[in-house]
């Protein structure tokens, strides 16, 4: 027997995201320069914490760390939107197909990307995941959740705004600058150069 429980399905969502986007990772070419990880592990520490504050459980609905109780019907809309910010991800990362890497890294004939989701946003994978992260935070209407979420967005914008100078110093200067003027960063028509 299934269950129908909103928290489980959340927890299974995720769970199938972050499995598939794991065996997707063979499914890409090595990299021909890399940032490093010296220089990464300020914005992974980020999203690592807030990764593990966001998926402690939402107990009861009226528990002290509370804020908000969406209710059966809110919780299905906020599931709804994960799948949305999730098939966004996938088609984000279908579209750059194997230019993508999950470091910081430029890999051989490497190119600005500016069609389908990269012509909406410039970090369609983080806006996808955002979305989901927003959703889940919704869903669950916790303290941990609001603070969780809060820190994968601070992270996921510490990598954005080094991505984009790495690529910047990789792929020229005036190709991404006039890319950056042309395309939001991480929410459609939002401001362009952020």
């Amino acid at each position: 027997m299934l269950c129908y429980q909103p928290g489980l399905i959340i927890a299974a969502l995720w769970l199938a995201f972050a499995l598939s986007w794991i065996a997707a990772m063979l499914w890409s070419d090595r990299a021909a320069q890399r940032l490093g990880l010296g220089r990464e592990i300020l914005y992974r520490i980020v999203l690592i914490a807030g990764g593990v504050v966001l998926a402690i459980p939402a107990h009861g609905d009226n528990g002290p760390l509370r804020l908000w109780h969406v209710g059966l019907r809110g919780a299905w809309i906020c599931i709804a939107l994960m799948v949305v910010g999730f098939l966004f991800a996938w088609w984000a990362r279908i579209h750059l197909g194997r230019l993508w890497s999950g470091s910081i890294a430029a890999k051989a004939d490497h190119r600005v990307v500016d069609a389908g989701p990269y012509g909406i946003v410039r970090h369609p994978i983080y806006t996808g995941i955002l979305l989901s992260i927003l959703a889940t935070m919704a869903a669950k209407g916790t303290i941990p959740a609001v603070v969780g979420a809060l820190l994968i967005i601070l992270g996921l914008w510490m990598k954005a705004r080094l991505e984009e100078g790495f690529l910047r110093e990789q792929l020229g200067a005036d190709a991404y600058d006039a890319y950056r003027r042309r395309v939001p960063m991480l929410m459609p028509f939002g401001p362009k150069s952020s």
